[in-house]
């Protein structure tokens, strides 16, 4: 029998709730939406956000955008319908790796943020995904860059001879379960970040139907001060947080 693990956010979800809070984190708001957004200015938009958490995205997209939000969590689907601008988005609990109770062929875009590493089976996520778009529709995943950002595998570095930062990697392609404290200050509330590399992700991408249309990678906007402010704001430059990739269903 197939390990169960409880990877639904539901026992950190309060926690969660009130770190992203009605406008999103420092990296919602700086990085991540503004960039996504980009993508959703058509007059025509029905949109598909799995694993929406507290519907940050909900609360960003124009007023014209049709919305569909699904989330494993009862408390988080909880928060996001009591946090709602628009009062015609829909939420839903459901696992987006199950068969959902939605029409298929139905969406212009899926989105995926910051949720598709915390899945153990993303395959089916993605599959999921296809089902349920359109013909030659879109499919917005935003990973913590699977290169650089690696639970217990990647770290800050200087060396001072040169006065540079670097970032160390000691494990890459490896697939991962690595354990995350979710919740700090509540012991054994945890949840799970699942590894896989750029090459494992693009052959589930290419399995669930999809062909990888843009593959952008964000960098921080923050600035440091201080005696190591060089070296940090080069490495914030030089080292992505977060891989955006835009796929598009191939054609039946």
């Amino acid at each position: 029998m197939k390990e169960q693990l409880k990877t639904s956010w539901e026992s950190s979800a309060k926690w969660y709730d009130d770190v992203v809070g009605k406008e999103g984190h420092y990296y919602h708001q700086n990085v991540i939406l503004p960039n996504l957004l980009l993508h959703f200015k058509g007059d025509k938009v029905r949109l598909l956000d799995l694993c929406c958490g507290q519907g940050i995205l909900s609360r960003s997209v124009p007023k014209n955008v049709e919305y569909v939000g699904v989330d494993i969590s009862p408390s988080l689907i909880k928060s996001a319908k009591s946090r709602a601008k628009n009062p015609k988005h829909k939420f839903l609990v459901h696992d987006a790796t199950k068969k959902l109770p939605l029409p298929k062929n139905e969406f212009t875009d899926v989105v995926c943020i910051l949720a598709l590493q915390n899945i153990q089976e993303p395959l089916l996520a993605l599959k999921n995904a296809s089902d349920h778009l359109k013909n030659s529709g879109r499919l917005h995943l935003v990973l913590n860059h699977p290169c650089f950002r690696i639970p217990r595998q990647s770290h800050w570095g200087i060396d001072e001879p040169k006065k540079l930062q670097y970032r160390r990697i000691d494990s890459y392609l490896s697939e991962q379960k690595i354990p995350i404290q979710t919740h700090p200050g509540k012991k054994g509330v945890k949840t799970y970040s699942f590894h896989h590399s750029l090459s494992a992700y693009s052959k589930m991408l290419s399995e669930a139907g999809f062909v990888i249309e843009i593959l952008d990678e964000w960098v921080s906007d923050k600035k440091s001060t201080g005696g190591r402010a060089r070296m940090e704001n080069r490495a914030r430059k030089e080292f992505p947080l977060f891989l955006s990739l835009v796929c598009r269903k191939a054609k039946l």
